[in-house]
């Protein structure tokens, strides 16, 4: 059996994307072989970069405010210019995932800067995988993927309400993206070996 590790690089600033976050790496948990770490890029560490370093997969993640990603993600992602210029992620899986107070909230301009970043490092981007949800008269906001992402896991917290108070779907899309890029590493990494073996 494989075994890959799961880095989780995200920021929060009131604690809603956290709850996320928490929930992508109990969907990578939950598949055999995997190691799941969380890193708060807001307050990264030489180990937490050691971690990202080492990783199979790295799942961004990041609240959208005005537009975009946040202050911290933006000022993390301009120091992953080192690893950058020494092709350390390269080939490594990538997702993301991202918390507005609004439905919509331009989350899907983070989500595509996210995939960017992503592509500028060499690594190869995992979806969302999920049909959308909450899109018919017989579908409910209860519904997985109920905002209708597919490039990456889009919630929606009130701007009113606690972290506390994220959306269940929300938080079980998040476990689905987590699960699903887990189950892509231990794939990558079997076809990996199974081609150098050849080799």
């Amino acid at each position: 059996m494989t075994h890959v590790s799961v880095a989780i690089a995200y920021t929060s600033g009131y604690g809603h994307t956290r709850e996320l976050a928490n929930s992508v790496a109990d969907g990578a948990s939950a598949v055999n072989g995997t190691d799941v770490d969380l890193v708060d890029v807001a307050t990264i560490s030489g180990e937490g970069w050691n971690t990202l370093n080492n990783a199979d997969a790295i799942v961004f993640g990041t609240p959208t405010y005005m537009g975009s990603a946040s202050g911290a993600f933006h000022t993390f992602a301009e120091a992953t210019s080192k690893p950058w210029l020494a092709r350390s992620w390269q080939d490594k899986l990538a997702a993301g995932f991202t918390n507005s107070g609004s439905m919509s909230g331009d989350k899907l301009h983070t989500l595509q800067y996210l995939s960017l970043l992503a592509a500028q490092h060499g690594m190869h981007w995992i979806s969302l995988g999920l049909l959308p949800g909450w899109n018919t008269t017989v579908a409910t906001e209860h519904d997985d993927n109920r905002l209708g992402f597919y490039l990456g896991a889009g919630a929606q917290s009130w701007n009113d309400q606690g972290p506390d108070a994220v959306h269940h779907a929300d938080l079980s899309t998040a476990r689905h993206l987590g699960g699903r890029v887990a189950e892509a590493a231990h794939i990558y990494a079997s076809g990996r070996r199974s081609v150098e073996r050849a080799a």
